[in-house]
């Protein structure tokens, strides 16, 4: 019967009447009902019943539900089931479908109703298709992953000054080039920032190199001589044609990450989550001044004070103007020194006899 322990609250026909059988061998060797039942984890009453039944030849369970008042009747069926014909590949729901019956004056019944319904008829909802997954594009074959390579830009908010900034990462070196605080969001702002980070990096030249030669066509973005690659989503004033325009005037490309995918724009994202958990009285000023002076400082800070995790834990700025591979290799060297001084030490000091006791006999 493949019963271990108590016997179910269900069970088959079958079952039971092996169960029976075997109290009624029980009981014509002598055992009483009830030493038989324990025995078999069967409820004595439920042992009555049972032998009850059987003589009724009603062992088997009726099946559940009985015949409720408030069923469904046969047309309103058939009429779910039309409904399903007609409006299944529309609604593609039984809650939406339970309301279009309504709402053409078919049937009024529930939505576990239709589902039910239905089921009882093998009938499903053909699922949509999923999208497939994108893929982020790879930056431009000619681009080099070095600083003053690759820029990365989006605009954050600072809610209690009612202020955007825009900022401008490097995207290699992580340092935190320039902000523009204004309450505006337009291409004026991007133009305003890139001015500026080209002017303290020292890339104006190579922009006023590129108009002496007259290579530069505003129509044309010539991904063949850039000076730099700039990185940002698809906010409009990334992608609005005067930011277009200016960017192939300084002989910049862009690249743009994906449609609501912000982990394409991961570096800019974290920039902007570390100054404002780590520097959270920005969030509170209200004078957008203020906020001008303080995000200045606190660039400072983060450039030349915080160590970066993502570029082996030295500042940006160090990054940026090539001393991060020697201060890590400087730790390397120092980590290993230490090593072999530790060993030294305790080798030295180390006792190659064993220390006599007060017990020890000489």
């Amino acid at each position: 019967m493949g019963l271990s322990g108590p016997v179910p609250a269900r069970v088959e026909a079958a079952t039971k009447t092996g169960l029976l059988d075997l109290v009624d061998e029980a009981v014509a060797a002598g055992w009483s009902l009830r030493r038989a039942c324990h025995e078999l984890d069967l409820g004595e009453v439920r042992a009555h019943r049972w032998r009850a039944r059987r003589g009724l030849g009603r062992l088997g369970d009726l099946p559940p539900g009985g015949s409720p008042m408030h069923g469904l009747l046969p047309e309103e069926a058939e009429a779910i089931l039309a409904l399903f014909q007609e409006w299944g590949e529309t609604d593609r729901s039984h809650r939406k479908l339970a309301h279009r019956g309504s709402y053409l004056g078919r049937f009024w019944v529930s939505p576990s109703s239709v589902r039910r319904v239905l089921h009882l008829h093998d009938k499903h909802f053909r699922a949509l298709p999923r999208p497939g997954r994108s893929r982020r594009r790879p930056f431009p074959d000619w681009v080099q992953y070095t600083p003053n390579s690759i820029w990365i830009y989006d605009t954050t908010h600072f809610p209690a000054a009612g202020m955007a900034v825009l900022i401008i990462e490097d995207l290699v070196s992580r340092k935190w080039l320039t902000e523009v605080v204004s309450v505006e969001e337009t291409s004026t702002q991007v133009e305003v920032a890139f001015t500026q980070a080209l002017e303290a990096e020292g890339l104006m030249d190579l922009v006023e190199a590129r108009h002496d030669d007259g290579r530069i066509d505003l129509g044309v973005e010539d991904e063949q001589r850039p000076i730099l690659l700039a990185v940002s989503d698809n906010g409009p004033q990334m992608t609005s044609g005067s930011t277009r325009e200016f960017l192939a005037l300084c002989a910049i490309a862009q690249h743009f990450g994906r449609p609501g995918t912000p982990t394409d724009q991961a570096w800019i994202e974290s920039l902007n989550g570390h100054i404002k958990g780590e520097y959270p009285h920005l969030l509170a000023i209200r004078d957008p001044a203020t906020l001008r002076a303080e995000l200045k400082i606190t660039r400072a800070h983060y450039n030349g004070v915080r160590l970066h995790a993502g570029v082996g834990y030295v500042t940006p700025n160090d990054e940026h103007e090539g001393r991060g591979k020697a201060i890590r290799k400087a730790r390397q060297a120092g980590l290993e020194q230490a090593r072999l001084r530790r060993l030294a030490r305790h080798r030295q000091a180390r006792q190659t006899r064993p220390t006599p006791g007060p017990d020890d006999v000489g």
